[in-house]
């Protein structure tokens, strides 16, 4: 079972998890029906949390929790080619993550983590690649999150400049 990013990543952001058969042969990539699902990690800074609630959307409940984050040029592109769709805000890379069940979170030592993560805290995600739409792309559900570092929240006094 899953309990920490940390021993998902070795040299790589994004990696796939090993869909070799049992006597080590690669499978032909695509899980098969009934395995395990194909899981992914990803790095980036968090734009949008909402790990502890449903997002809302025109003031409708989703049922889905999610995140959004901006990533690496290097990671948005691998995961672009693989059908995922990659948004461009302002020149940032960002994808936004989406389950229907609670989505585990962490902090740098691998204890858990409470409530939403701050805008601009880097974190790690680890995700299950879905069904690729015709329109919309390759879906991509939010497994777990690990808080990487902590942002600095503004003070009431930096709020005020804005």
């Amino acid at each position: 079972m899953f309990d920490d990013l940390e021993n998902l990543t070795v040299d790589k952001k994004i990696k796939p998890c090993d869909n070799s058969s049992k006597d080590g042969t690669p499978s032909s990539g695509k899980p098969k029906q009934g395995s395990e699902p194909m899981f992914e990690v990803v790095e980036g800074v968090v734009n949008f949390s909402n790990i502890t609630k449903h997002d809302v959307y025109n003031g409708q409940d989703t049922g889905q929790f999610s995140m959004t984050v901006t990533m690496s040029e290097d990671d948005a592109n691998t995961m672009s080619s693989r059908g995922i769709k990659i948004k461009d805000y302002q020149g940032a890379k960002q994808r936004k993550f989406r389950s229907r069940f609670d989505i585990k979170a962490f902090d740098g030592e691998g204890n858990p983590w409470t409530g939403e993560i701050p805008y601009n805290s880097k974190v790690r995600l680890k995700y299950k690649v879905g069904n690729e739409h015709p329109v919309h792309g390759v879906a991509t559900y939010l497994e777990a999150v690990k808080v990487l570092e902590v942002a600095d929240a503004p003070d009431s006094a930096d709020l005020a400049e804005f």
